[in-house]
């Protein structure tokens, strides 16, 4: 009976070790289970912060225009094969279908403003301010992107009023996208804090854009992108053709020839599907310039590549949206701009103590950038040995910015040389001529083949008396005549 006894209270025990066991097992579940839930949600949060934060660190960076275009990659991986034109019908309002090619195509798009209507205006300046010869090798596109078709009609019969020799020369053409093209205008994401009238206005103005980009791809070599209230510069083809020259067998994407907005972008037509593609993508998040930012940064190019002087200016008084006063203005903008200095080829070096990466060939350029040196001495210089003997019709040097106009060459002279002694690294001319002194921080001389009679090697910016302040050479310009033994 005892044995039997302890055999149940074994089998008892057993069974209430096999229940604890399977509870534990159920609560260890239990507890695994939790906890995973507990893991989930933490990783969740933790995924949403840090999405908010990098959300918010893009809009900083767009905000403040310092973009960080790796960022993107990921968005813009298949936007390479979009090269092909997007299938849009396209109304001819006036003119046809060009008969040849072009070199350079200058799109506007255009809609009714509440105060003022400059388009005729600039249109006339296109024209006006070019020669016979570049008006050849130019196609003028104006998109009317409005959808109130009594306005569109009345523009229409001013331009071709005005302009019809131009519209029967093939040089001009008038647009229109029906409104059945459009995406949604209305209920968009409404990024930095814009007013819902501010976000349709500038989503509409990417579309009304890249309608406009991918009816112009395969006009001409080049595209120009203005406003449809600018001012053009005296033969500004003729410019713009000599920066392009001047850039051959460097990579680009876009050349800048006015600081504002998207007035005077300039790019490959070959780019233009992929552009007109992009802006298509995000025609909601932010402004045509702020996404022309990111598309040049996404195809590789990093830096702004702005010419100077400016050969377009914003004209318009009052804004497109909502009549809003606009009164902004390019400093940088002459109207005599196409007498682009030519900068031979040439070895840039300098003796001074160069600030940063401020170096000397930063001065010897067209784009806005500029050689920074710290207080030079008496008999410091900066030296340019051309890399063919040449003759010199004018030479023009600025010293000094805007910002720190205090930054000037004080007391300095320019002289130009003869004679190159050494090797590719050191080479120097024998002798110099002085051509005289520096005023106020800048020279310019003209005649310079007049007064120089020696084929020219070498010039230099001689430092003639110390100065506790820094040094900016802005920007070194020479003309050049015929080379010699031409």
């Amino acid at each position: 009976v005892t044995l039997l006894y302890a055999v149940l209270h074994m089998r008892h025990s057993l069974k209430y070790f096999d229940k604890m066991r399977c509870l534990r097992k159920r609560s260890a579940v239990s507890f695994l289970g939790i906890l995973v839930v507990c893991l989930l949600f933490m990783n969740l949060y933790i995924e949403d912060s840090y999405v908010l934060e990098g959300d918010k660190q893009l809009i900083r960076e767009t905000a403040t225009h310092q973009l960080n275009p790796e960022r993107y990659v990921h968005s813009f991986k298949d936007l390479s094969n979009f090269s092909g034109s997007i299938n849009i019908s396209y109304r001819y309002l006036a003119g046809t279908p060009l008969p040849r090619k072009r070199y350079l195509t200058i799109g506007l798009s255009s809609v009714k403003r509440k105060k003022g209507n400059y388009l005729l205006e600039t249109i006339k300046s296109i024209f006006e301010q070019s020669s016979y010869e570049e008006l050849k090798e130019i196609a003028v596109v104006v998109q009317l992107a409005d959808f109130d078709s009594a306005w569109c009609e009345g523009v229409v019969q001013d331009i071709s009023q005005k302009f019809a020799h131009h519209i029967i020369a093939g040089r001009l053409i008038v647009i229109h996208v029906p409104e059945d093209y459009y995406p949604v205008l209305d209920g968009l994401k409404r990024n930095y804090n814009d007013p819902e009238d501010r976000v349709k206005f500038r989503s509409k103005q990417n579309v009304d854009y890249a309608f406009l980009l991918n009816f112009c791809a395969n006009l001409s070599d080049y595209y120009v992108m203005l406003e449809d209230d600018v001012r053009c510069s005296k033969n500004f083809l003729t410019a713009v053709k000599k920066v392009i020259t001047s850039r051959e067998g460097s990579y680009w994407v876009t050349l800048e020839f006015s600081k504002l907005g998207y007035i005077g972008k300039l790019y490959h037509s070959h780019d233009l599907p992929r552009l007109a593609h992009f802006l298509l993508m995000f025609y909601q998040e932010m402004p045509c310039d702020w996404l022309l930012i990111h598309f040049r940064g996404l195809l590789a190019q990093k830096e702004v590549i702005r010419f100077k002087p400016s050969l377009f200016q914003h004209m318009g008084y009052y804004s497109s949206y909502k009549g809003a006063e606009n009164k902004l203005k390019d400093d940088d903008f002459e109207e005599e701009s196409f007498d682009i200095p030519d900068n031979p080829p040439a070895n840039l070096h300098t003796n001074m103590n160069v600030f940063e990466n401020y170096e000397a060939s930063k001065a010897y350029s067209s784009i806005d950038e500029y050689f920074w040196g710290k207080a030079p001495s008496s008999g410091d210089f900066y030296g340019i040995v051309f890399e063919k003997p040449i003759k010199i019709s004018k030479i023009k040097v600025v010293t000094g910015t805007e910002d720190r106009q205090n930054d000037i060459l004080h007391h300095g002279a320019l002289e130009v040389g003869e004679k190159i002694v050494g090797n590719k690294k050191g080479r120097q001319c024998t002798t110099y001529l002085r051509l005289g002194e520096f005023k106020n921080g800048n020279f310019e001389i003209t005649d310079v083949e007049h007064k120089v009679l020696f084929d020219i090697n070498c010039m230099r910016i001689l430092v003639t008396k110390s100065q506790k302040e820094w040094l900016i050479i802005r920007s070194i310009s020479v003309w050049t005549s015929q080379t010699p033994n031409q």
